[in-house]
């Protein structure tokens, strides 16, 4: 649902790109209380991670394709605000290197791709899991109805923006119902790649999974057919920073694991994704507004269309494009979320050049 340059008038995508810089410095702040030096890689892997998902487009209807969106899942993984930078990220790397998504049209693209799909799915998904009970196939469900939910609104939120900024005469009312119409579709398709991908997370380390923090329930042991807590555990006789190493050590193989099917998905799978055109693209065909669509300020790059230029192959180039964005893109993630994450008590002052003693 890449908006292009040319379907908003500059106005609108002004004031697009004002609340969606707004989204972002208050998301920057909230990032900061919901990751440490532990899940800042992890968001930097799930920004990555999107970046190639988005990469393989799946048929939904004759001649119509989709891909993931991924601020549902962002949110669910990582948090609603650190979500919406995880979508950002990846929606800045595709439009200055792969000119995906208009420049101008950033802010629309970061409001209905990111801010939307991660506030009204991460809201969808605390809603179930508070109604549901606390097991890990209700923290799964829930994932699947929040992404199913999230699509359909950013493509209702794209339509109320063409209504307000459109370039074209249109009838909104049709453009409104073919667009929350196929990207329902499409959100199914989303919702099932969600679902997959929290409940592998969930099954291996269900504390990396925000959305799941303190839902997880006591223990049960079935005792004469009723079932009672289990006993707490006796006290570990390991060193007290055994259990914290083992964890980090987990955790590294878990953001290996995730970076690995990255670059798997982009560098090769991507080869085999529908060509047909997106939902926003055959909505904007068949209802003409199309028409205005602007050549991209990017369409000289090196990476332009997820290729390598230079490189005749299209199989070749296209997977290298893919490795080069997960690449870039979980460095340039990894590094802001670094710097916007929680410091241990002390860090600060160490870090700080400027401290003297009181006394002094």
């Amino acid at each position: 649902m890449h908006v292009p340059d040319g379907f908003i008038n500059a106005p609108v995508s002004a004031v697009a790109g004002v609340v969606a810089a707004g989204a972002v410095a208050v998301s920057l702040r909230g990032a900061r209380r919901e990751l440490d030096e532990r899940t800042a890689p992890l968001a930097g892997l799930v920004a990555a991670f999107i970046f190639a998902v988005q990469m393989l487009n799946f048929p939904v209807a004759a001649g119509t394709s989709g891909h993931l969106l991924g601020g549902a899942l962002a949110a669910i993984l990582v948090g609603p605000y650190t979500g919406v930078l995880c979508v950002s990220v990846v929606l800045l790397m595709q439009g200055i290197l792969f000119a995906d998504g208009g420049l101008t049209a950033l802010g629309v693209n970061i409001t209905i791709m990111g801010v939307v799909t991660s506030v009204v799915g991460y809201a969808v998904f605390r809603a179930l899991v508070r109604i549901l009970p606390r097991t890990r196939r209700s923290i799964t469900a829930s994932a699947f109805a929040a992404a199913l939910i999230s699509v359909p609104a950013s493509a209702a939120a794209f339509t109320l923006v063409y209504a307000i900024g459109g370039t074209t005469d249109v009838p909104i009312g049709s453009v409104l119902t073919a667009m929350v119409g196929v990207h329902t579709l499409i959100g199914i398709g989303e919702a099932a790649i969600t679902a997959a991908t929290v409940g592998a997370v969930v099954a291996v380390r269900p504390d990396l999974v925000h959305g799941a923090r303190g839902l997880t329930a006591p223990l049960k042991l079935r005792v004469n057919g009723e079932l009672v807590d289990a006993p707490a555990a006796a006290p570990a006789t390991q060193p007290a920073t055994a259990p914290a190493s083992v964890a980090a050590r987990s955790t590294r193989k878990v953001i290996l694991a995730g970076l690995g099917v990255s670059l798997l998905l982009a560098g090769v799978v991507s080869f085999y994704a529908s060509a047909d055109p997106d939902g926003l693209e055959k909505v904007a065909a068949d209802k003409g507004f199309d028409a205005k669509v602007e050549d991209h300020a990017a369409a000289d790059s090196p990476l332009a269309d997820y290729g390598v230029e230079g490189l005749t192959d299209a199989r070749l180039a296209g997977g290298l494009a893919g490795v080069i964005g997960v690449g870039v893109t979980v460095v340039a993630g990894t590094g802001i979320f670094w710097a916007v994450r929680k410091r241990r008590a002390g860090e600060d002052d160490a870090a700080s050049p400027t401290s003297v003693p009181e006394n002094a």
